[in-house]
């Protein structure tokens, strides 16, 4: 095999027919479906899983075993990355996203019509988690894909630009999922049994409707240049062809590492804003599930901005210098977040959540571009799928099976400091990268 260096473009891509633009928005289409069934699952194991899948264990151990399930799915990322990756190196990012699309709406689909523990015991818990690895599974195949897809198809001098769209989609998925959820309890009465028994399997049931509209337009666009200019170059190669796995391991093994620990932060606040806040202002603070979903929209909001400003101004002073910033924030509010919140108040909680989303919006929309960057055309889609999905296991799987441990044994202060070290191993990470913005793909 001939091997590239990270930094090699490829010049004789074949122009492409499909604008960018249209790519930026199908990514967007694609990413906020895939995202909106992700965070519909961790709306409802903070407001409705305990009762429904762990009745037996009473509130606060069945919260643990529910976001026990939601950890799931970040251990299945990594999983998802590498099969979904080789087949994204190897067939192309377009048909891989197709594959990433149905498994994800499939998985919510029978989420939603999964009887509860009630009606099937046992069964129904283990179901749960095996569906939710479906989950984890196909957003792990998924990020890289549309990230790269955006990435490939953008003007180098504006790849922060484009970038951004597919990383928008978070921010507009859990708007979309807040706001099915809290229509859902207002017609129904958030502690009606009706809620309980049916209502919260709208949202899960409706995502099929969305995966619909994705699949239309991913169908729609082309496969990028930059692949198909690899392909060329590999159909003209008659020396052995390697996993695409092994190639990234064996020569960008530092990257992989390094980007999984700049990124970890970024996925414990994630968590953090979005799962663990709605569960703790819910059953913690005593605030109604209405508020803390109206203010889980605000905080989305907030989220998308944050995202939009970071990724412009990454291609201006580079993708390290925000994420490194973002870093360095992250720290500080770590050890403020919790004694602003216990002190009760609803601005309070308002603050918290939506400075906490901000500052993972400030990581998240760099990564897009930076991520892609890293790695050779070769083994891209596999070695930004790994180093993303690897930070995804090190801060989305560890801190919800310790934040609640934490705080019952030493107050909620130690979640804080917990996130305080993430953010100094994740500014250590980033700092030992090499800016990418100027480099070649």
């Amino acid at each position: 095999m001939t091997t590239v260096s990270p930094s090699v473009g490829s010049a004789n891509a074949t122009p492409p027919r499909t604008g960018v633009g249209r790519v930026a928005i199908a990514s967007c289409i694609g990413t906020t479906i895939e995202f909106y069934d992700f965070f519909i699952y961790g709306t409802a194991a903070a407001l409705v899983f305990p009762t429904v899948f762990f009745p037996a264990l009473g509130s606060t151990a069945g919260t643990v075993a529910s976001f026990a399930t939601f950890a799931v799915a970040f251990i299945a990322r990594p999983v998802g990355a590498m099969l979904f990756g080789h087949y994204g190196d190897r067939i192309g990012r377009k048909k891989t996203l197709v594959s990433t699309l149905l498994l994800m709406g499939i998985s919510t689909l029978l989420i939603g019509l999964l009887p509860g523990a009630e009606t099937i015991g046992v069964a129904a818990p283990i179901i749960l988690v095996v569906l939710r690895f479906g989950q984890g599974f196909a957003v792990g195949g998924e990020w890289a894909g549309a990230t790269l897809l955006t990435a490939e198809y953008a003007p180098p001098d504006k790849r922060g630009l484009y970038a951004m769209f597919p990383q928008l989609g978070p921010a507009i998925a859990f708007v979309l999922s807040s706001s099915t959820f809290l229509i859902t309890g207002a017609v129904l009465g958030d502690a009606n049994e009706a809620f309980l028994t049916w209502g919260w399997r709208v949202p899960f049931v409706f995502s099929i409707v969305l995966v619909g509209i994705g699949l239309y337009m991913r169908l729609a666009i082309e496969e990028t240049p930059v692949f198909r200019a690899n392909q060329k170059i590999d159909a003209a190669d008659a020396g052995p062809r390697t996993l695409p796995f092994l190639d990234a391991w064996r020569y960008q093994t530092k990257e992989i590492l390094l980007s999984a620990g700049a990124l970890a932060t970024l996925f414990a606040f994630f968590y953090m804003g979005t799962a663990f806040l709605t569960s703790y202002g819910t059953k913690t603070l005593g605030f109604s599930r209405p508020f803390v979903l109206v203010v889980g929209i605000v905080a989305a909001v907030v989220f998308g901005a944050a995202i939009v400003v970071s990724a412009l101004y990454s291609d201006r002073i580079g993708r390290r210098r925000v994420i490194m910033l973002s870093c360095v924030l992250a720290v500080g509010w770590a050890l403020v977040l919790f004694p602003l919140l216990d002190s009760g108040s609803p601005v309070a909680f308002v603050i918290g959540m939506c400075v906490t989303l901000a500052i993972f919006g400030m990581a998240y929309g760099p990564c897009g571009a930076l991520l892609p960057e890293m790695f050779h055309t070769r083994y891209r889609y596999t070695g930004a799928g790994l180093g993303y999905n690897l930070a995804g296991v090190l801060g989305g799987a560890v801190p919800p099976l310790i934040a609640a441990p934490l705080a019952s044994a030493f107050g909620s202060f130690a979640i804080g400091l917990m996130l305080a070290v993430l953010g100094i191993v994740s500014f250590v990470c980033t700092k030992a990268l090499v800016e990418t913005k100027d480099r070649a793909l």
